[in-house]
């Protein structure tokens, strides 16, 4: 059986859209894309490079279509995003020409995915599909970069629709620009008690 593991980066008020630059996602008006960029440091470089180890991808299509325009002529940045197996949640595509890119279009899928041998499965982006992994209990690890600032709207990592599941904390670190580097396994149910003596 293989992880599903959600790698992301954070405002404090959960945004996740267009980390890396001004035209990766615009939807619904977002206006800082970017937002990752100040706060870069040798610490915050060497988690992301230890995140671009060899893996297979499960992304939703928006996410998917931004990557197919960029990652296959900047490979030299993440040269295993060509080699690995995309897995794109999609019921409108079928194919790309994109070397390794397989749709699926439901969560019979997905599971069958982590069901089978290989290598772990890394989500990227995707919050559509974050939100659905979510509800159905589906995410193994969450591995979160939590930045030092509110951008008051966006697209959210989390939405009021998630399965309840308790997570352990298994490494953390803080970097120079205050950046939280958060990486939690799934633990079981929700423990609840009585703070009332």
């Amino acid at each position: 059986m293989r992880k599903i593991i959600v790698l992301s980066m954070i405002s404090l008020d959960g945004v996740m859209q267009a980390p890396g630059g001004p035209e990766e996602d615009k939807s619904e008006g977002f206006k800082f894309g970017g937002w990752t960029v100040p706060y870069g440091d040798e610490i915050y470089d060497q988690a992301v490079q230890k995140e671009l180890q060899p893996a297979d991808y499960l992304l939703g299509r928006k996410t998917f279509e931004i990557w197919e325009n960029y990652w296959p002529d900047h490979s030299e940045f993440w040269p295993g995003i060509n080699d690995g197996n995309k897995y794109v949640f999609s019921k409108t595509r079928k194919n790309s020409d994109w070397k390794n890119s397989i749709f699926i279009q439901n969560l019979d899928a997905v599971k069958s995915l982590k069901d089978s041998d290989g290598l772990d499965i890394h989500v990227w982006g995707s919050s559509e599909l974050i939100h659905l992994l979510l509800k159905n209990d589906l995410v193994d690890e969450l591995r979160l970069k939590i930045h030092p600032l509110l951008l008051g709207n966006g697209k959210k990592l989390f939405d009021h629709g998630a399965h309840p599941s308790g997570f352990s904390l298994i490494e953390s670190s803080v970097t120079s620009t205050g950046v939280i580097l958060a990486n939690y396994k799934k633990d079981g149910a929700v423990k609840t008690g009585n703070a009332i003596v």
